[in-house]
């Protein structure tokens, strides 16, 4: 059967993941690597079902994984920075920063990890001018200037997409060293953001150093992309932080289903286990019928 992509190795992933490989799809899982979740850092989890006793998060994501394993669930590290549709064929293009995944059907379940910036003019210019996904609105900003806030390989990535429209792409790298090679044709600040300034839009951004950067607009692009961010790159509907799902986890978006945290509501394994088994469930139901 054809190819599931799931990005994310929490409860939910993991879930999702054994129910499409029991289904008989040939499921890649990718992930930023082990213990980087919410739940590897829960000391004692003592109210999930099956264990007498109280367990590390840790651990059970462990477990979790190496029983996914074993039914031949394939695990590779490697952070997405974006998703896509392929030019000529159908299904979902991953990309990562050594490579691209091709996938008949993709289940988000990373978290919902939309980071923002506790800075004055960040929320107040949301929409006006502060954005969160280059993909959806680089196009506005033709012939302009635009800064990324962020220092990794998912702000190099935004900063990239907006090359070849924006007149100028600054990288902001707030405080921090830059994790990533930074090419010269973008412009890099390193000195910390303290505001975001305008009228009715975006204007410029101030440095602590009282610097005070002509742009017109700004990207967050802080930390790595979560489920939602990557779902407004291929246009899900979302709600907030939140991706706007079915009773079946299916998004808007032909062969998309999200799962776990990134659908908000109760955040618990339990919750997300449960719309992993549905979303894995669903992928191969639309697998089959794509097939028909």
């Amino acid at each position: 059967m054809a190819k599931v992509l799931i990005i994310g190795a929490g409860p939910a992933g993991v879930s999702a993941a054994l129910y499409a490989r029991r289904g008989g799809a040939d499921v890649v899982v990718l992930t930023r690597g082990p213990q980087t979740g919410g739940l590897a850092k829960a000391e004692s989890i003592e109210n999930y079902y099956g264990f007498a006793e109280p367990i590390s998060g840790a651990e059970l994501a462990r477990r979790g994984v190496e029983g996914a394993k074993r039914l031949g669930v394939t695990f590779i590290e490697q952070e997405v920075l974006a998703l896509s549709f392929p030019d000529t064929l159908s299904g979902f293009l991953a990309e990562t920063a050594d490579q691209t995944w091709e996938a008949d059907s993709v289940i988000l379940a990373a978290g919902a990890s939309r980071q923002s910036l506790n800075v004055p003019g960040i929320r107040e210019y949301e929409g006006r001018g502060v954005s969160y996904c280059a993909v959806c609105d680089a196009f506005f900003y033709r012939g302009k200037t635009a800064a990324v806030i962020g220092a990794g390989e998912y702000a190099l990535h935004e900063a990239q997409v907006l090359l070849p429209h924006a007149a100028k792409v600054m990288m902001l790298t707030n405080g921090a060293e830059p994790a990533v090679r930074i090419p010269e044709t973008i412009e890099v600040h390193r000195e910390p953001v303290s505001a975001v300034e305008g009228e009715q839009r975006v204007r410029s951004v101030r440095l602590d150093d009282g610097t005070a950067l002509a742009a017109d607009g700004v990207f967050l692009a802080l930390g790595t992309a979560g489920s939602t961010d990557l779902a407004r790159k291929i246009g899900a509907l979302t709600d907030g932080s939140s991706i706007r799902v079915d009773e079946h986890m299916a998004t808007n978006v032909p062969g998309l289903f999200a799962a776990g945290d990134c659908t908000g509501g109760l955040l618990q394994i339990a919750k997300a286990v449960w719309q992993g088994a549905e979303a894995g469930l669903s992928a191969i139901r639309y697998l089959r019928q794509k097939q028909a």
